[in-house]
């Protein structure tokens, strides 16, 4: 990294800089392996006030800039009145930056003219800071003065001068030609058709347990711990037989990413304790347990033909994960992954998903292709470790601006992953997968290695192929996740003949082509029921709803199974869990 090829400038307001958790956030990455940018220079616009809020009413703090006093960066204090004093300063922060590749803020003490905007009055909140502000010449006339006075202009130079400029101004505005309004909309071209249909992502047999191997390989004489060592060296008996299913969640991740970077495709995967894993069951940076040396294997395997990353991130949303999608944006052809400690914690970036992940297209014309991981599943663990909240992302789903997923076998899992890193640069789209907590270990995820080789995503699993069994179902239920394995795992499933679970693994673009011809594969079924474990407020049910009615244009019922509406996601015991 060439900390010198760019000057990242951060423009903030002085009630923003306080007020705003995010800025916060984003000056504890400055020194951040995997975030560190070789020091970005903050410029706090200070008026003085927050559109109607005082400084005393918004800051427990004297100076604007008093925040970043934990950073250990420079602040200098500069009158926006003294232009020669700001180009210093600017040339302060820009030496400083390229010299220590730190932060840097400047706190530029200034006023706000006018009001909040063209027509706010800003006389009725701060009527004696406007008065002072109504009798003082502006920075424009100040300088204008001052260089009178040395000698270095006329008077009247300066007013001509100023004229011209405004002239030239409204002789351009008065040029632009008019524009319809269509032309004024993003003109993004659409993707080719069918591209994330038409995606390969099988991979060969042979190469997968290559690729495994490889994977095991450790350096000479480094002492993984004797626990960890146990479970990875399970994975080396994982493919025996090539149709049994022992590819758990993780190994099959692991192949995606070994696969991806074998075909040419750069990795970077951060996140809360992304490098571990939440539930310890990733391990992509090994250390020796006596020397504390680091070895992470995806970056020593003989079939990678690009780079990988992996970096714990900072317990914190809405800076990571902003600094995740504008890394997106930079560098498109990487496969970019974010993964959260919780699903429930995506909750704390909620502006920049709105502002960036979802709506980069239609706001900006950027194409992300972003991937969140986010644990969800209901298991006991209380409202805050409960739910990737996948309503929210599913009310955001329009104009097919993400895709959402919610795998219930890991050779999805895998497949999922290499479609994302196909349709890079074909068809970008932020992926939001709700990943699994307690089934990253129940072998009812498990795949086998012809599942990976031969397989492909499938947006619908049906449950039964036998004729005879189709004619007897009565009840059709549709769901998403972990519900399924619960359901499917229920003592009583052996003996409901006249009942079968569907699984819509793609819930955004939805597979209504998919989903209608498996529901009409059912002839005598006489109601469908959508089963989700989330409140009847929360999960999929008010975006599924609308879709499935349209899909069964009244021919069959449709009911709904779910936990109550509920103000909290999730209970807050086990045992109300459990009677749940």
């Amino acid at each position: 990294f060439d900390p010198h090829v760019v000057l990242p400038v951060v423009i903030h307001g002085d009630a923003a800089f306080h007020g705003q958790g995010i800025v916060a956030e984003t000056l504890n990455l400055q020194r951040l392996r995997g975030y560190r940018n070789g020091g970005t220079i903050h410029l706090i616009a200070n008026n003085q006030v927050g559109f109607t809020t005082s400084q005393w009413e918004g800051r427990s703090t004297l100076y604007a800039s008093d925040l970043a006093k934990g950073f250990k960066v420079p602040i200098v204090h500069v009158n926006a009145d003294d232009p020669e004093a700001c180009v210093e300063v600017a040339r302060l922060a820009c030496a400083y930056r390229q010299t220590f590749h730190t932060d840097f803020v400047i706190d530029l003490v200034g006023y706000r003219r006018y009001g909040h905007n063209e027509g706010d009055e800003p006389r009725f909140t701060q009527p004696l800071m406007y008065s002072h502000i109504d009798s003082h010449p502006s920075v424009r006339r100040q300088w204008a003065t001052a260089l009178a006075e040395r000698g270095t202009i006329t008077p009247e130079w300066g007013e001509r001068l100023f004229q011209q400029h405004l002239d030239r101004l409204n002789e351009i505005y008065q040029s632009l030609p008019e524009e319809p309004p269509a032309t004024l909309q993003p003109q993004l071209p659409p993707p080719p058709g069918g591209a994330a249909r038409r995606a390969q992502t099988a991979v060969p047999a042979e190469t997968l347990v290559a690729l495994n191997e490889a994977l095991l390989a450790l350096p000479e004489g480094f002492r993984l711990n004797r626990k960890l060592s146990r479970v990875l060296e399970r994975r080396r008996d994982f493919f025996a037989d090539p149709d049994a299913a022992t590819v758990d969640w993780a190994t099959a991740e692991a192949l995606a990413f070994g696969s991806i970077l074998a075909d040419g495709t750069p990795i970077r995967l951060t996140g809360e304790d992304v490098e571990r894993g939440t539930f310890s069951h990733r391990h992509a940076l090994l250390r020796d347990e006596v020397t504390g040396a680091v070895h992470i294997p995806f970056q020593h395997i003989p079939q990678a033909r690009a780079a990988f990353e992996v970096r714990n991130s900072p317990l914190s949303e809405a800076a990571t994960i902003g600094f995740e999608y504008g890394y997106n944006i930079q560098s498109p052809e990487r496969l970019v992954i974010w993964e959260a400690q919780y699903g429930d914690f995506i909750n704390t970036a909620q502006a920049v998903i709105d502002e960036f992940v979802v709506s980069g297209r239609a706001k900006w014309e950027q194409t992300p292709s972003l991937v969140l991981l986010l644990p969800h599943g209901y298991e006991g663990q209380g409202p805050d470790h409960s739910t990737g909240r996948l309503e929210r992302f599913l009310q955001l789903a329009a104009e097919t601006n993400i895709r959402v997923a919610n795998a219930t076998t890991a050779a999805q899992y895998f497949h999922l992953l290499r479609r994302q890193a196909a349709l890079l640069l074909t068809d970008p789209l932020p992926l939001i997968v709700m990943t699994p907590k307690s089934l990253l270990r129940n072998a009812a995820v498990y795949s086998s290695l012809r599942d990976l080789s031969e397989g492909r995503w499938e947006p619908v699993i049906d449950d039964v192929d036998d004729t005879s069994a189709r004619d007897a179902v009565r009840r059709l239920i549709l769901c998403s996740g972990k519900v399924y394995v619960d359901m499917n795992s229920d003592a009583r499933r052996g003996g409901c003949r006249n009942v079968a679970l569907v699984r819509v693994e793609q819930l955004y673009p939805l597979p209504a082509g998919e989903l209608g011809a498996v529901i009409a594969s059912y002839p005598n079924a006489r109601e469908v029921v959508w089963l989700q474990e989330e409140p009847a407020n929360a999960g999929a049910w008010e975006f599924i709803q609308p879709r499935l009615l349209r899909l069964l244009d009244d021919r069959l019922p449709l009911r709904l199974i779910a936990r109550p509406r509920r103000a909290s996601p999730a209970e807050g015991t086990m045992a109300m869990h459990a009677q749940h």
